[in-house]
């Protein structure tokens, strides 16, 4: 069993509720920082977590305003290690006003506010930041122009002024800024921890958090599972690279281990540089749920173009000795807790 005590920012999110599963399980201490009470006891109720019945070892610390001056200072005292995944996340209804609040200022202020707080402690070791293939990949030919180059986890990107177009470009914008502003922070106050960057691509899984199966397709599950339902995403050609939310979680907590050198970047994006097909859900769930295609529980009649952008995430693989599941695998998660929360058989 490993040992220490973990802060983790964002846990109240898809990817923070499986990391704090996936930490306490590998035995690490978790002190989750949240909003609100509300947002402990929605974790505390996951059944997941239950089922582990951490005790002491999940404790939670409120913090209302990750962006106010020292935000995290008490959060930080005593944590070997600090997963810091808090981060505005895209929706539908994002207007351009939002955008500096919204995606900019989260993804900078966050992240430098809470390596300022663990620069003023000594107990913290290493910082693991959730980035994104955005932070390093240029946003035209992320989103818009196929080109022939296959981005690997040493690309890097300028950082695109405004004004955004799109809510998408804002949230890359944010995520290469804060990418730059850790790499410049560790360069130049040279602190006693060391920063791992977890890069992905859109992450697509069950979320234990969700009861209401009217929002299971909420953030980046969206890009695969509305097309289920027989809606449309509304983002049009998406970007071919997505990933599983328990691999996003499993590379988090494996940063952890001392073998993985830090101040690194590592992707994680499944099917590599071929990537994912997004209509392919429909074959998946035609395949493995035909029953529940058939009574029309799953329309599956809908679509998602896939604009081709090729990314490599093989160097991830070989340092932390995993392989990413499948698209397949990813669908079939977010299906299979649908199904569960209407009370419908698996079929």
């Amino acid at each position: 069993m490993s040992g220490g005590l973990v802060l983790i920012t964002g846990g109240s999110g898809l990817i923070g509720i499986k990391t704090i599963h996936l930490a306490l399980e590998a035995g690490y201490s978790v002190r989750a920082a949240v909003r609100s009470q509300a947002k402990a006891d929605l974790i505390l109720a996951t059944p997941t977590v239950k089922a582990i019945n951490p005790g002491p070892r999940l404790t939670f610390i409120t913090v209302p305003d990750m962006l106010a001056d020292g935000a995290y200072d008490d959060a930080v005292k005593g944590a070997k290690y600090i997963m810091h995944i808090a981060s505005g996340t895209i929706h539908g209804d994002d207007s351009e006003s939002d955008y500096d609040a919204h995606f900019i200022q989260p993804a900078l202020k966050g992240t430098l506010g809470i390596l300022d707080s663990a620069f003023n402690t000594t107990s913290v070791k290493r910082v693991v930041i959730t980035s994104s293939e955005v932070g390093i990949i240029p946003w035209e030919e992320f989103s818009q122009k196929e080109v022939d180059t296959v981005f690997d986890d040493t690309y890097e990107a300028e950082y695109p002024a405004p004004p955004y177009h799109h809510p998408f470009e804002a949230y890359a914008a944010g995520k290469k800024r804060a990418l730059a502003a850790a790499k410049d922070f560790v360069k130049e106050k040279k602190p006693l921890f060391d920063i791992i960057h977890i890069m992905p691509a859109f992450v697509v899984g069950e979320n234990e958090l969700v009861t209401d199966p009217k929002l299971i397709a909420d953030a980046t599950v969206r890009a695969a599972f509305a097309q289920v339902l027989g809606e449309d995403s509304g983002w049009g050609a998406i970007p071919s690279t997505s990933v599983h939310v328990w691999d996003v979680a499993n590379l988090h907590v494996k940063a952890l281990e001392p073998k993985i050198e830090g101040n690194q970047s590592f992707l994680a994006v499944s099917e590599g540089a071929k990537g994912t097909v997004w209509s392919d859900a429909i074959e998946i769930v035609n395949r493995n749920f035909p029953e529940a295609v058939k009574n029309g529980i799953l329309p599956n009649t809908g679509s998602t173009p896939t604009k081709r952008t090729k990314v490599d995430a093989s160097r991830t693989e070989r340092v932390f000795g995993v392989k990413f599941l499948s698209y397949e695998e990813q669908v079939k998660s977010v299906v299979t807790q649908y199904l569960t929360l209407l009370g419908q058989p698996i079929a």
